[in-house]
């Protein structure tokens, strides 16, 4: 099938013309028909898999055909809610190229930077916003944004935003959302506390699955290499000798984790960034273009900033440490293999995460071959006697989630928190972190880049 053939207007395929996309994956086949006809829609599916312009090509032209009059004030049609700040701007970004030749206007918020450029295009009017919870409640307890215009809600990577703790975030959102309004929700897996959400937010929902969380993609060759937790900085470096491994992404379950990686990286003249939830969103966001430029050739991320990263032609991945939670790993390696690229997974296992592997490969449904081709090898006999040790000391089990780590957005608007109620919008704050658009407005970013501290 073509997007010729999906009853699309023609200032978008005009816009699809331009970013060279001709034939829609299976996602967006499935999907553009069902929300074009403004039914409810549930999609299991991972990232990687084309779900944001399932979403964002037949909300542009709802919208733009049933707001033809853009003279008068905007308020906000549509609401696409996300977990990082990273997938937040790359959404915002396909609604850009997407809607280019359309005279719509979106808004990206997120935490971590000052709002004013933020409440600035609020006030402006906006028609579509993109947001992270943190920043959404914020604004609305302010009293910028208001949702009672809502005709389409996105709820997009809902299993993250339970793994990050946003679930009740995101319900005080859904609370304040009008009763009649199209719902389309997204989410990799479904935990069953997903699931009952799913079931109180949609009405008749048409459900579309693609690409099961449980596989991963055919073209990523997958490597595990058994190593003793303090030789896997040595194991890094070796591997990274290899000078066809051009640029690698880098995972770890820890913020203090990755710092240390790119602390022993930079030693040896590695050069090499981190992206995590301490972060500025400045400094995440150009660690970001620096790996995508290849002036960086190592970028180190945890898994809460890690959705969101897309970049094209990624050969590598590594997992330094291996996660807990077996859909990570699917998560993580699917940052290569991307647009039918093939892709490079090696995985580092010490004993400790012996379990976190057998659950891995019981989820996948493979044996990850082992690589002991290597000087920093760990036997047979080690690895299991270190793993039989770990589990006598009760370490983590490979299905125990790990403690919410919700990436709280710094208070940076210049104005003193209260406990509860709303408050008048005082318009202070730093000029940075907005980016709006409308009918080809390149504007990003709002009046420089200055973070307050």
């Amino acid at each position: 099938m073509l997007f010729s053939e999906l009853n699309l207007i023609a200032p978008i395929l005009k816009a699809l013309e331009t970013e060279g996309y001709t034939q829609p994956t299976p996602i967006q086949e499935q999907s553009i028909p069902s929300i074009l006809q403004k039914r409810d829609l549930l999609g299991c599916a991972q990232t990687g898999t084309g779900k944001t312009a399932a979403f964002a090509i037949p909300m542009l032209q709802l919208l733009s055909q049933q707001h033809t009059n853009t003279k008068g004030p905007r308020s906000i049609k549509a609401l696409i809610l996300t977990p990082t700040r990273e997938l937040a701007i790359q959404i915002e970004e396909s609604f850009k190229a997407y809607g280019r030749n359309l005279a719509l206007k979106h808004l990206v918020i997120f935490g971590g930077v000052g709002q004013k450029a933020q409440t600035d295009a609020l006030q402006r009017g906006v028609d579509i916003l993109v947001a992270t919870p943190g920043r959404l409640l914020d604004l609305m307890n302010q009293g910028f944004i208001n949702l009672r215009d809502i005709e389409i809600f996105v709820l997009d990577e809902a299993d993250r935003m339970l793994d990050m703790g946003f679930i009740h975030d995101v319900k005080k959102v859904i609370a304040k959302l009008p009763a009649k309004r199209q719902t389309l929700f997204f989410s990799a897996t479904m935990p069953a506390e997903i699931q009952k959400l799913s079931d109180t937010i949609l009405t008749n929902p048409v459900k579309v699955e693609v690409t099961p969380v449980s596989s991963t993609a055919e073209k990523i060759q997958q490597a595990v290499y058994f190593v003793e937790k303090n030789d896997k900085k040595n194991l890094l470096i070796h591997l990274l000798k290899d000078k066809t491994i051009e640029t690698v992404l880098v995972f770890t379950r820890t913020k203090h984790g990755a710092d240390k990686v790119v602390k022993d990286l930079m030693k040896i003249n590695i050069k090499a960034e981190a992206i995590h939830g301490n972060k500025s969103q400045n400094a995440r966001q150009r660690a970001l273009t620096n790996f995508k430029a290849r002036t960086t050739r190592v970028l180190v991320a945890t898994d809460i900033a890690a959705r969101g990263i897309d970049v094209d032609e990624l050969a590598h991945v590594i997992n330094y440490e291996l996660p807990n939670i077996p859909e990570t790993y699917v998560h993580r390696i699917g940052r290569t293999g991307r647009a039918g690229l093939s892709g490079v997974a090696y995985s580092f296992c010490d004993g400790e995460e012996k379990e976190f592997l057998d659950d891995i490969e019981k989820l996948i449904g493979l044996k990850i071959p082992v690589t002991e081709d290597h000087p920093y090898a760990m036997s047979w006999q080690s690895l299991l006697s270190a793993a039989a040790e770990a589990k006598s000391k009760g370490k983590k089990k490979p299905n125990q989630r790990e403690p919410r780590q919700r990436e709280r957005e710094p208070n940076l608007s210049g104005a003193k928190k209260k406990p509860q109620g709303g408050r008048k919008p005082n318009g202070n704050g730093s000029t940075a972190g907005a980016s709006a658009s409308g009918g080809g407005n390149k504007r990003f970013g709002g009046g420089g880049n200055r973070r307050r501290d």
